[in-house]
């Protein structure tokens, strides 16, 4: 059964279910490329480690003793402590995923494909996103960022632009081009609109690619079941601005989900 949204569907955006969809975006637009740019280039999933905040209890501590007791003033007939447990936080580390074309003759990466989690948009995982995408705009990689989440602080560089067309728009792709950074293209894409047929720039003067988002999201949604595990008779739980919540309940009602 497909999604009943004619674009994202705005359920898969819960953050517990958000890990699987986003590898299998990953994947997906990996393969979707691919047949697209061969032989000249190779798309390859890759992945960067990001520490975490401990805004959360961590997986694993590690508790042990003092080997020496901390000094403490002792004086005749005072009480003494007794000596603590001390706990060892260690930075956690989350491996994320993300895509890169190759220029296969060289070996060269040529564009980057960033497709964003709740964990970038929000706290120290946003600061060293930001900080990684500044990195890679002082290189000749084109950059391509895709935001399904419409939740969280506006990260991808189209961030910076007033958008006014379409005025209920909720996600963001931009496309920053390695050799004209002044310029940012960019698609914003309401709740009620189908996902866009993206521009992927490769090495000039090769012409751009096509990524075929909404193929590649109907596959997401039919590979990992989500008919069977979404419960459309409630609201979902990422937040909706009070149009996209009418436009919802009107959609889901007129297809009987």
């Amino acid at each position: 059964m497909p999604s009943p949204f004619p674009g994202m569907d705005p359920y898969l955006e819960e953050r517990s279910r958000w890990p699987d969809v986003h590898q299998r975006l990953i994947a997906y637009i990996s393969e979707t490329l691919q047949p697209l740019i061969r032989p000249k280039y190779v798309s390859r999933i890759t992945e960067r480690i990001q520490l975490t905040d401990h805004s959360y209890v961590p997986d694993v501590l590690l508790v042990r003793r003092l080997r020496e007791p901390a000094p403490t003033l002792a004086l005749p007939g005072m009480m003494v402590a007794d000596e603590p447990q001390t706990i060892m936080a260690f930075d956690e580390e989350r491996h994320v995923p993300y895509l890169e074309i190759i220029y296969r003759e060289t070996g060269e990466v040529v564009t980057v494909i960033e497709v964003l989690s709740p964990a970038n948009k929000v706290g120290d995982g946003r600061e060293q996103y930001l900080q990684k995408q500044a990195e890679l705009l002082n290189t000749k990689v084109n950059l391509v960022e895709i935001d399904l989440l419409g939740y969280g602080q506006p990260t991808v560089l189209a961030r910076n632009a007033i958008i006014t067309e379409p005025a209920d728009w909720r996600y963001l792709i931009n496309i920053s081009r390695a050799g004209r950074r002044h310029e940012l293209e960019f698609y914003a894409v309401p709740l009620r609109e189908r996902l866009p047929r993206c521009r992927i720039p490769l090495r000039p003067p090769d012409p751009d690619t096509v990524l075929d988002l909404p193929a590649v999201f109907t596959r997401c949604y039919d590979a990992g079941g989500y008919d069977l595990l979404i419960d459309y008779s409630q609201p979902p739980s990422s937040p909706l601005r009070e149009t996209e919540t009418a436009w919802l309940n009107d959609l889901l009602q007129e297809k009987r989900v």
